[in-house]
């Protein structure tokens, strides 16, 4: 098809100077009469023509039309791009930003759910004035008993889980915590002695727990003692086995003796917990899964009674922190999760007080254990309808004793709440024992 011809347009060289009447490209010179993008050199205005002007460039490719520029508003600056350091810098900002983020979220989750595990734990909240503490003992707090944190575990003849009350505390212990030095000492009260059960009634020891509890228990070992236990940890059999199983089993030397009755124990406690047990097959120094150990820790046939199995329960207790000592923080969670998510404990220690223990576990070290009545200062007797028991030759004498033993107090003085116990438990047993 023909087309019109079209008008030539008269252009100027590219770079050319000024001129009037004559539209040019903007990144043509200045000039007078021209119009031209705001920002270029000075030069005289002229009114722009509104009129489509169809113009090519030099290179032949059609030149999109310029919008005029209005006075009132100023060009805008084009934002120029980030350098490639500062962009880069950027993005690690954002990253580690993200990942403290994912930190602190973790955090919050561990701290949530080990709550969230202890409210499944038997918890039970002493409160101080609800304990009895000889008046004496408040003023050695501030003395020789200051920086020791004194803590009562019980050991109860329980295959049901009934860890509160109503049974009676097989194993009675308190473990004294020196704080600066990370040593602690460890003493077992035999169940059978003959004492005030915190209430003026006079009977063994153990069933002030079965009376009224880990606070009874508590106050018994107080009011006996001149002790300030405000602390207790009880364990069954069942928490006991779940423990030594998460560690791996313990090494314990087993005697001839032993053996014959090692396995009793086992077969009894494995039909009322519902689980399997593995035979001792021989003696000698041995691993020793939960249900094995926990059986031996029950031994007291065989010679030495129930004075002898403290010492088998004592033995079972500095294996049990030996080899946590060298756990992974895993493992002692795994035991953690044993014991708490299973019921088998109750304490009055709260979450940050057990994590405390636990993370600091490495530096406790046992350094001295015994027996209460002390073995030169006790006798054993029928005493009439209470039966068989361990009597302390003299109460106060053996608290004289405790006090050297565990805070190194050569000069202890005991109460005088102490003093009048032990008045009555020698008028008690004194005819029935020599």
């Amino acid at each position: 098809m023909a087309t019109e011809p079209r008008k030539p347009v008269k252009k100027r060289p590219a770079g050319t100077g000024t001129g009037t009447g004559t539209k040019r490209p903007a990144s043509a010179g200045a000039g007078t009469g021209t119009k031209r993008p705001q920002g270029a050199g000075a030069g005289t205005k002229k009114p722009a023509d509104k009129r489509p002007v169809n113009k090519k460039p030099a290179s032949g490719r059609p030149v999109r039309q310029e919008e005029p520029v209005r006075r009132s508003e100023p060009p805008r600056k084009k934002k120029k791009p980030a350098s490639v350091q500062k962009q880069a810098k950027k993005k690690r900002t954002k990253v580690l930003l993200f990942i403290l983020e994912i930190f602190v979220l973790l955090i919050m989750v561990v701290v949530l759910y080990s709550v969230l595990k202890f409210e499944k734990v038997g918890k039970m909240d002493l409160q101080r004035e609800e304990l009895v503490i000889n008046p004496e003992v408040e003023q050695k707090e501030e003395t020789t008993m200051k920086g020791y944190w004194n803590i009562a575990l019980f050991g109860v003849d329980s295959t049901t889980g009934a860890l509160t009350k109503n049974t009676r505390s097989d194993t009675i212990m308190i473990a004294s915590i020196n704080q600066d030095t990370g040593d602690c000492k460890v003493v077992s009260v035999y169940r059978d002695t003959y004492l005030n059960l915190s209430n003026d009634s006079y009977n063994k020891c153990n069933s002030a727990y079965a009376k009224g509890g880990p606070k009874q228990a508590i106050n018994m070992l107080n009011m006996n003692l001149d002790m300030n236990i405000e602390d207790f940890v009880t364990v069954g059999f069942a928490g006991l086995a779940d423990t030594i199983d998460a560690l791996g089993g313990i090494m314990i030397d087993i005697d001839s003796v032993e053996l014959k009755h090692i396995n009793n124990y086992q077969i009894c406690m494995a039909e009322d917990l519902k689980r399997s047990y593995t035979p001792v097959t021989s003696t000698g120094y041995q691993l020793l899964d939960g249900l094995q150990a926990t059986a031996y820790c029950r031994i007291r046939y065989g010679g030495g009674d129930d004075f002898k199995r403290t010492e088998r329960q004592r033995e079972v207790l500095l294996a049990i922190a030996d080899k946590a000592k060298t756990a992974s923080p895993a493992t002692l969670n795994e035991i953690a999760n044993a014991i708490f998510d299973k019921d088998e404990i109750y304490t009055s220690l709260d979450v940050s007080e057990i994590l405390e223990l636990l993370g600091g576990i490495a530096k406790y070290q046992v350094v001295a254990q015994g027996g209460f009545p002390e073995e030169t200062r006790r006798t054993t007797g029928t005493i009439g309808e209470k039966g068989s028991c361990v009597v302390p030759l003299s109460l106060s004498d053996n608290v004289q004793w405790l006090h050297e033993f565990l805070f190194e107090d050569e000069e202890y003085s005991p109460s005088e709440t102490v003093l009048q116990i032990s008045d009555k438990v020698k008028s008690d047993t004194s005819g029935y024992v020599k």
